[in-house]
């Protein structure tokens, strides 16, 4: 059975053009999110009138940013950051632990 690709995987950091850094969550996680954390609507983010939300990895990416929400993000939207600045990771790795994500 062939695995199915993937454009960015869970656990990546990724940032939007004005700076702000958050990180592609699984669908699990991102379940969990759609309970404890707000959603951005931030620039860049997935949205279909009429359509719902299926984070596929390639055109819908679901990541929670820095400042405490979540959007599912069209890629083209999204740079990857291998090596973000340590505290920003920080803002992300205490959301991620304080909501259990």
């Amino acid at each position: 059975m062939a695995a199915r690709k993937r454009l960015y995987e869970p656990g990546e950091y990724v940032a939007l053009f004005n700076g702000l850094v958050g990180i592609v969550v699984s669908p699990e996680a991102l379940n969990k999110a759609y309970k404890v954390l707000k959603e951005g609507n931030k620039p860049g983010r997935y949205f279909v009138p009429g359509c719902c939300q299926h984070p596929d990895y390639i055109i819908q990416i679901p990541v929670i940013f820095e400042d405490g929400t979540f959007d599912i993000m069209r890629a083209m939207n999204l740079r990857r950051m291998p090596d973000p600045p340590e505290d920003k990771r920080k803002k992300v790795d205490l959301l991620l632990k304080k909501h259990g994500l």
